[in-house]
């Protein structure tokens, strides 16, 4: 009996040992196991192969936009994100807080594709920058005239009777930057559309009315004269025999370039001031960058026909008398078709053209906010 009893604790001692021992095997092999199933490749499990690419191309393609972006704006600790503080007191007004290396605070009118690699996407670059006020019932006009400038001349038209896709027609609108605000002038849409910080990227800004015959007139060629002559206000020379024009303006063919004339008695009072130096009109004037920096910045909200202004380009440069100037060789003609006017409407009995009509009066408050501005600087200057 005695020996019975201890060979049943004996037989429970030893199934108790091999459960212990199996326990422990079974946990040490699933570690093993689990520590090197990482490192067990794919290939190696029987998957389809076309899984096997799918996977492999899912798991680089994550690897490196993984490795490739980063956030450096989370620096702070959990999930609350620490801002930089930056202030840079010569950044553009508003961009203080901005490093200077992000901030862009000029634009142009590079059109840009939707796909690829944007440093890519301009094949070439133009440089120089041309504007046509139109309407569709000179079309005729604005095609004969695009045609006389090269690739290195960016078109744009502001279309001040609503219709644009109709200039379709014609292969080069599809590169044109095309504006549309109905009933607006030439000086509206320069005032709204081409800050200087916009059009900085062009060397100069042609910005032309749509009535001019270009038959003898070369852009390139003309941009060589301005550039030769250091003209940064310029505009081609007018034939002599079409439209009224002053002295000034009207084409001299003996020469490449004149920077003054003789005007009646009395209209100047020194040879090197408007009209007898230092001008031309606003018809079809060519301004360099720098000078339209300054143009810009006197052009009035209100004021949308330019009157006045021609008289007071010479502020924008210095010596004017020098740097402003007309192109003889180069020449253009005045249509002298008022289609804008067609733009107004009848009031009191007035046709429409007569509605429009109030470039005398704007040019009598360009000038008497000009003087004032004068005088209220100079006032300041005596009594800081």
């Amino acid at each position: 009996m005695g020996t019975s009893h201890r060979s049943g604790v004996l037989k429970r001692s030893n199934d108790g040992a091999r459960l212990i021992i199996t326990t422990i095997m079974g946990v040490v092999l699933g570690y093993f196991i689990g520590v090197s199933f990482p490192s067990v490749s794919l290939s190696k499990i029987n998957l389809p192969s076309s899984l096997i690419s799918s996977l492999d191309m899912a798991f680089n393609e994550d690897h490196q936009n993984s490795g490739d972006r980063s956030f450096p704006e989370n620096l702070g600790s959990g999930s609350t994100p620490l801002t930089p503080k930056i202030y840079v007191p010569t950044n553009p007004r508003g961009a203080q807080s901005l490093p200077p290396g992000i901030v862009v605070s000029e634009t142009d009118f590079y059109m840009r594709r939707l796909w690829g690699e944007p440093s890519e996407d301009l094949k070439r670059k133009p440089k120089y920058l041309v504007t046509f006020t139109v309407g569709l019932n000179q079309k005729n006009i604005i095609n004969a005239a695009v045609k006389k400038f090269s690739e290195d001349f960016q078109i744009m038209l502001f279309h001040y009777d609503g219709q644009t896709t109709e200039w379709d027609q014609f292969e080069w609108s599809q590169r044109a930057i095309h504006v549309s605000v109905r009933k607006q002038t030439k000086w509206w849409y320069a005032k709204r559309f081409l800050h200087p910080d916009v059009v900085a990227a062009y060397e100069y800004i042609f910005i032309w009315d749509e009535d001019l015959g270009v038959e003898h007139f070369n852009a390139d060629r003309y941009m060589e004269l301005v550039k030769k002559h250091g003209l940064e206000i310029s505009q081609p020379g007018l034939e002599p025999n079409n439209g009224l024009t002053w002295q000034m303006t009207k084409r001299r063919g003996d020469r490449e370039v004149h920077k003054d004339t003789e005007e009646k008695p009395g209209w100047c009072s020194d040879p090197h001031l408007p009209p007898c130096a230092a001008f031309v009109e606003i018809m079809a004037p060519v301004f360099s960058r720098e000078a339209w920096r300054c143009v810009w910045h006197m052009i009035q909200n209100d004021l949308v026909h330019g009157w006045g202004l021609d008289f007071a380009l010479r502020r924008c440069v210095e010596p004017a008398h020098e740097k402003i100037g007309v192109v003889d060789s180069q020449w253009i003609v005045h249509q002298v078709i008022p289609s804008l006017g067609s733009q107004g409407e009848t009031d009191k009995g007035k046709a429409p053209w007569q509605g429009v009509n109030r470039c005398k009066n704007e040019w009598a408050l360009f000038q008497d906010r000009l003087s004032n501005a004068d005088k209220a600087y100079f006032l300041g200057r005596q009594n800081p």
